[in-house]
């Protein structure tokens, strides 16, 4: 039987199974798809533990994951476009990635790249969809500049690639670890902490045009009282801050496309784009991934092979 990643109750890794199940199979318009790679992010493990069970409720047991590469082991009825053996980039809404077999929507798949690695591939579809989402909301033009919180996390690192692709001058808030890192993608860093305003003051003396938060904890704040206008700070991190200073929260489902998967794939084949896997585990090993997930330090993805 295949395996799968389950929690039959809200709380920490410690809930997290790898159980085996029955065969899924995919319905019209479906794909059967074989996992190679899946990404872990954040909010999974939030929803993992009851933080957003009003919104968005969990049926036990629950599965887990949205992001996924594989290749495609049984296309269903109605499916044009994929065939048996297709190496294939998608997700699923159905908290059900980090398996070894899943069915997913026809529509939510795009063909992998040769020279996009497994990792990479099947760990794009969340950073990837959130970080294309949030520079198109706060619209970067060329000579202006845009701050970025996180700017050298899972999301956050795609944020400060895709906002210098539209000639804008990038400040990328994190830690001096990764500094090196931003510069050699053409970012300017600053770092956290105290004194953090007068750091991003001294490197836009100009001053800052638009603000992407992938942190949240009071830079929207910041964003505002260096004078960026509302509708151009995004915040993926903080949604109490939406409502109290009417900034946009443009995230995952405002990008969430296989277009988009495709368009970001792209770039990464031809060397435009660098999504940075900071780990990878055996499927067997969720518990630890997400652990080191907790931490909050690692420079880009880490993933799951099943």
């Amino acid at each position: 039987m295949p395996r799968a990643v389950q929690y039959s109750r809200f709380g920490g890794v410690d809930v997290l199974e790898v159980n085996d199940v029955p065969t899924p199979r995919p319905g019209a318009g479906q794909v059967l798809v074989r996992v190679v790679a899946a990404g872990i992010n954040p909010g999974e493990a939030k929803v993992r533990e009851g933080l957003f069970a009003q919104m968005w409720p969990s049926t036990f047991p629950s599965g887990q994951g949205s992001d996924l590469a594989g290749v495609v082991a049984e296309p269903g009825s109605g499916v044009t476009g994929f065939a048996v053996g297709d190496e294939v980039i998608g997700f699923t809404d159905e908290r059900a990635a980090q398996a070894e077999l899943v069915v997913v929507e026809a529509a939510n798949l795009t063909k992998k790249p040769a020279k996009v690695s497994w990792e990479v591939a099947g760990s794009l579809f969340v950073v990837g969809s959130t970080a294309y989402a949030a520079v198109r909301a706060v619209a970067p033009r060329r000579g202006e500049t845009v701050a970025v919180s996180g700017a050298a996390g899972g999301v956050g690192s795609l944020v400060v690639q895709l906002a210098r692709r539209t000639g804008a001058r990038v400040v990328g808030i994190a830690g001096p670890a990764n500094h090196d890192w931003l510069r050699d993608h053409g970012v300017v860093p600053v770092a956290h902490g105290d004194g953090l305003r007068e750091r991003i003051t001294a490197a836009a003396p100009d001053g800052v045009d638009a603000f992407v938060d992938t942190h949240g904890d009071g830079y929207v704040a910041l964003a505002v009282e260096l004078g960026v206008a509302p509708e151009r700070i995004d915040t993926i991190a903080d949604f109490a801050a939406i409502e109290k200073f009417g900034v946009r929260g443009d995230g995952s489902a405002a990008g969430a496309s296989a277009d988009v998967l495709a368009e970001l794939a792209d770039l990464i084949q031809t060397g435009e784009l660098d999504v940075p896997i900071a780990a990878t585990y055996p499927l067997t090993e969720v518990r630890e991934a997400y652990t080191e997930l907790a931490r909050g330090h690692t420079r880009g993805k880490i993933v799951l092979r099943p």
